[in-house]
């Protein structure tokens, strides 16, 4: 039996909670799904009601015969968990079923006025058109000199800026552009689950460079030299995000003059440094300060950098993000959006001047401190929940990883879906960044919120420790 796309791709929709790379919940049977994935069943369903669009859709499924076959490349790709996990919980709560979610890392509070207010007149004023491809003028020009002005790089920006629907899409295109079949990109563990899987959308291999939770979670120079030696052929590109998702740690400018001194025996490795998360770092020392990997000595040739408005600006659906780069590079990227997605919205990058140019330092650092409090809140819950380990304290962006590989015999997996059918808390399991036995928390949310998560995983865990799970 073979599925539709458009019938699959409501299965998906209906029930978005994959339980393992090879299966995807639905109700109570097993069917056989294409490119050799599985479809079974599982019992942390909230309703079984809840899944009947799902039966309708695998029934029409049924009756649908299609020869139709599909791209090899996106049956190795895997659905971002993030994303299939927040499917799960809007749809739990479009079935009243109220649930407490530290899944996603989208701030609760609202864009700056600013902001607002330019789009307003951007909406007002018929600024609906197509843009260049690149942005605007004055967006590019904006962000040219707010990297000048804050990391020191001198962007052309009539030739080395390329804005774009999001960060995500930009560090897509700058992977694309940069690798290809028989390349190998270096991507280091723990990381955004969308890195390995652009990787192979692209045809080339991404070769997982394993971190400590002693050293923080950070690249040591060691391991990354010794990664290069064993991959030197293949290795075209190294993903380095800093601040780290889904970690928080930051690589201080000692460690990254330290890994660019290791790059400059490979000559042939670009840089993708994503920095989304740069203008989130909470701490006083100078030498803990975020630094732009692009001003390393030696790198500002080889590395593209990688930015947006989504996590500082909490621009988050308004998808704005852009990637800074030598011209060879920035034209790549040009070429490629071109054919796929043109310009970014003329409304966004119209708040997205507002966003560089009238946002005060004052309300950043403001936010950055409500921030902080709440990154040392659940640190300090942490501290009380048995099995739940956090060996360095994150200072940057706005998660926290803990190992709580002591339950369920380190399956991160089993113990989130049970977490969210008994306590209606959804987290991500750490597998899903390459940190097996770990879970991912977010608290870019409400402090009350918060409050009531970290309740439920302290009372949760309290009861597998009483069980012995």
């Amino acid at each position: 039996m073979r599925f539709s796309g458009a019938a699959i791709l409501a299965a998906f929709s209906a029930a978005a909670a994959l339980s393992s790379p090879s299966s995807v919940v639905v109700g109570a049977f097993v069917v056989p799904s294409p490119a050799g994935f599985a479809v079974r069943a599982r019992d942390g369903v909230p309703s079984s009601s809840s899944f009947s669009p799902l039966r309708a859709s695998i029934e029409e499924a049924s009756a649908e015969e299609s020869e139709i076959a599909l791209n090899p490349l996106v049956a190795s790709v895997k659905i971002s968990k993030t994303v299939e996990i927040f499917s799960e919980v809007k749809r739990m709560e479009a079935d009243g079923i109220r649930v407490t979610s530290l899944c996603v890392g989208e701030p609760d509070f609202p864009p700056p006025r600013a902001v607002m207010d330019a789009a307003m007149r951007a909406v007002e004023g018929c600024d609906t058109r197509y843009t260049a491809v690149t942005g605007t003028a004055a967006l590019r020009e904006a962000i040219a000199e707010d990297l000048r002005a804050r990391k020191g790089l001198e962007y052309d920006p009539n030739t080395e800026i390329v804005v774009g629907n999001g960060a995500k899409q930009c560090v897509y295109q700058g992977v694309l552009a940069t690798t290809g079949p028989l390349d190998s990109v270096i991507v280091p563990a723990p990381y955004w689950p969308s890195y390995p899987e652009m990787v192979a959308l692209t045809g080339a291999t991404p070769v997982i460079l394993e971190t400590k939770e002693e050293d923080g979670y950070l690249i040591t120079p060691e391991a990354l030299r010794k990664c290069l030696e064993d991959n030197e052929d293949e290795a075209r590109l190294l993903i380095l995000c800093n601040p780290s998702n889904p970690t928080g740690g930051v690589h201080s400018a000692k460690r990254l003059r330290e890994l660019a001194e290791v790059l400059a025996d490979y000559p042939k490795v670009a840089v993708l440094a994503d920095e989304i998360y740069e203008r989130l770092v909470y701490t006083d020392d100078e030498e803990g300060k975020h630094v732009s990997f692009a001003s390393m000595p030696g790198m500002f040739h080889r590395t593209m950098t990688v930015n947006g408005f989504s996590k500082a600006y909490a621009m988050t659906g308004m998808r704005l993000g852009y990637l800074a780069a030598p011209t060879k590079l920035a034209k790549a990227c040009t070429t490629i959006q071109s054919q796929l997605t043109s310009c970014a919205g003329s409304i966004s990058q119209a708040a997205g001047v507002a966003a560089l140019e009238d946002v005060t330092e004052e309300e950043l650092a403001n936010n950055n401190a409500i921030m902080k409090s709440k990154r040392d809140y659940v640190v300090e819950r942490l501290k009380d929940m048995p099995g739940a380990e956090l060996s360095v304290v994150p200072t940057g962006a706005f998660y926290v990883l803990p190992d709580v590989s002591e339950y369920y015999d380190g399956d991160d997996a089993a113990l989130c879906l049970d977490l969210l059918k008994t306590k209606r808390l959804a987290l991500v399991p750490g597998s899903s960044f390459g940190a097996p036995g770990t879970v991912r928390i977010s608290y870019a949310t409400s402090t009350e919120e918060l409050e009531e998560a970290m309740n439920k995983l302290e009372e949760f865990l309290e009861e597998c420790r009483s069980d012995d799970r």
